[in-house]
């Protein structure tokens, strides 16, 4: 199944027309999301499991990588394009949906062959708190953490395992990264269970299993890449609290659109989905690190369910080769002989086989 969108520039060249054209715009100029996921269709009730639970299940593929998690500066507090910005929007998006078949007929392969940016949405960023749309400032612990990030974006050379972040060596995003929209696999399939709420993650293939029995978080001492979560219902919005983070991944995706963000052990998540529609929810998540962050910030955005997005395997660097290939061909250490091995006796020595 090819399920190829819009590749990568338009939103940030989208936005930054629009930043530069209506960021003088009052909030009173300024309109609501036209998508209107958040009010539920006249006589539509929440749809139940058999046990009685509201039914999330399904594929909600979080197809919106069009949107920014934090807004362009450019645009300070406004929240949403206006009628006018987001038809060009949109027609940009929709001109970007033929990069693949354009890269074909020129015997190119690029960013269109597996870029699935998604549908353009009219508010200007994830971040819909605080007004700014933006990550609020490090603390002073949280400015010191990020000079010590490494990652295969911010660097050329790499002498060992530590030189590369949890989504370099295929561990993991983080949170609240994996719930952010990326440029490709993006979906989030939901199973329920009695007890149970369990969202699956395409991207590094990892599944959050999240019980509804009340328990309580497990002890503070247990820390872990994605945190440990525990949900109850309040109606029919699904609540998941997440603690008992180890603080190693970062809080969004290193990239050339995004500065280090690190975490600590203090990161706190509180998620909330609610079913709006049919085949809409609203998911809403407050981000809380007191450690690195001067504030905390809320993502606030709709998701759509799609019963046709099929989901592939992902594969990451398969036999763990990347991250030796990078050491071997950048550090300073086999270029000088220094090591007094081969480059593949050295690997089987450091790096886990599989």
């Amino acid at each position: 199944m090819k399920r190829k969108f819009a590749a990568a520039g338009a939103l940030g060249a989208g936005l930054t027309l629009i930043a530069g054209a209506g960021a003088g715009q009052t909030p009173d100029n300024q309109t609501t999301n036209p998508d209107a996921v958040f009010d539920s269709p006249e006589g539509w009730s929440v749809p139940r499991t058999e046990w009685g639970d509201p039914d999330l299940r399904g594929m909600w593929p979080l197809d919106l990588g069009q949107t920014p998690m934090q807004r362009p500066a450019a645009l300070g507090d406004k929240a949403y394009l206006t009628d006018s910005e987001y038809a060009d929007a949109v027609a940009e998006a929709a001109a970007e949906m033929g990069a693949y078949e354009r890269e074909d007929a020129n015997n190119e392969i690029s960013t269109g062959h597996w870029f699935e940016y998604g549908r353009v949405l009219r508010q200007t960023s994830l971040i819909m708190e605080p007004a700014d749309g933006r990550i609020p400032a490090l603390t002073e612990e949280g400015e010191a953490r990020k000079t010590r990030m490494n990652s295969s974006w911010g660097q050329d050379t790499f002498d060992s395992i530590a030189d590369f972040n949890s989504l370099d060596r295929c561990i993991t995003r983080g949170m609240p990264a994996s719930m952010i929209p990326f440029p490709y696999n993006n979906g989030v399939e939901i199973f329920q269970a009695p007890g149970y709420v369990v969202l699956n993650l395409e991207m590094i293939h990892e599944t959050r299993i999240i019980p509804l029995d009340g328990r309580d978080p497990v002890p503070g001492s247990m820390e872990t890449w994605l945190g440990s979560s525990v949900g109850h219902w309040d109606g029919d919005t699904l609540v998941i609290e997440t603690t008992n983070f180890n603080g190693d991944s970062p809080m969004v995706i290193v990239g050339p659109s995004n500065q280090p963000v690190p975490t600590s052990e203090a990161l706190h998540v509180v998620e909330h989905l609610t079913l709006t529609g049919p085949d809409t929810m609203h998911y809403e998540a407050w981000v809380e690190d007191p450690v690195v962050l001067t504030g905390g910030f809320k993502l606030d955005f709709p998701w759509r369910r799609n019963a046709d997005y099929g989901a592939y395997e992902y594969g990451c660097h398969e036999g763990n080769t990347v991250v030796p290939n990078y050491i071997i061909s950048t550090s300073p250490r086999f270029a000088n002989g220094e090591l007094g091995m081969s480059a593949g006796e050295w690997i089987e020595a450091n790096i886990p086989q599989q």
